[in-house]
């Protein structure tokens, strides 16, 4: 019997051994099963950080190269872009409430009826996430602003893009009537494409000239011109011809 008791003692021993050594390699399993739960959240979340970071700090590094460079050297040369068109502009001081329904039949609009506040000086460059309505860049328009539309397939190239921020920031500041102008984009949704091939318009609400506008003779019209790439010389170009006291409401911010 004592060599029986003996032998279960030992056997109960050895299961017990068993069991704390199966415990023991669970525990075990379960923190490496925790590690790795925690070094992949870890990893998941630099990744969101890395991605949130990599597109502003990759624009930045596009933009600043062109810091340096003078409005005429950024982007093609003006000879890729149209001769300005224009036709008689209607709407001067024509306000709608703002979301009131507007057509505007050009592509983009450089005149017509309008809401009733512009966009502030201060922003320059805009997309589709958070560009102003049509009618109140139409106002803007009115007070002597130079709008420069980009379309889809610019807003889808990052070099061009890049050129036409690297522009915007020319104008930056609200203290010089000469830095009225905005970069937005044209969309599928706002109207008709550009004429075929043309990617970037100027568009300008004129009063014939500073000239005529002194002397009360205004002819208002409507200015565009088309270019099929981005080009600092052709804006330049055209906001020389077309100045911000050139437009009906130039003292308007």
């Amino acid at each position: 019997m004592a060599k029986s008791s003996k032998a279960s003692k030992a056997t109960r021993t050895e299961r017990q051994k068993l069991v704390e050594d199966m415990r023991a390699r669970q525990k075990a399993a379960e923190r490496r099963r925790g590690g790795l739960i925690v070094a992949v959240c870890v990893l998941v979340a630099l990744g969101i950080i890395v991605a949130a970071a990599w597109g502003p700090v990759t624009d930045h590094f596009r933009t600043s190269r062109y810091a340096d460079r003078a409005l005429d050297q950024i982007g093609a040369p003006a000879a890729g872009c149209q001769q300005p068109t224009t036709k008689p502009a209607t709407g001067n001081q024509d306000h709608l409430p703002d979301g009131s329904p507007i057509d505007y039949p050009d592509s983009p609009p450089a005149f017509g009826k309008h809401y009733v506040d512009p966009d502030a000086m201060a922003r320059k460059f805009y997309t589709s996430q958070d560009r102003p309505a049509l009618g109140t860049l139409v106002h803007n328009e009115e007070h002597g602003y130079t709008i420069l539309w980009y379309d889809d397939s610019v807003a889808g190239d990052s070099d061009q893009l890049s050129q036409i921020k690297a522009i915007a920031n020319k104008f930056a500041g609200t203290s010089d009537l000469r830095d009225k102008f905005k970069a937005v984009p044209w969309t599928g949704d706002d109207g008709k494409p550009f004429p075929d091939g043309q990617h970037i318009a100027f568009t300008h609400w004129s009063v014939g000239g500073t000239e005529s506008a002194a002397a009360g003779n205004s002819k208002q019209v409507g200015v565009w011109q088309y270019c099929s790439a981005v080009s600092g010389a052709a804006l330049q170009s055209f906001m020389l011809q077309y100045p911000f006291s050139d437009s009906p409401e130039p003292n308007g911010i």
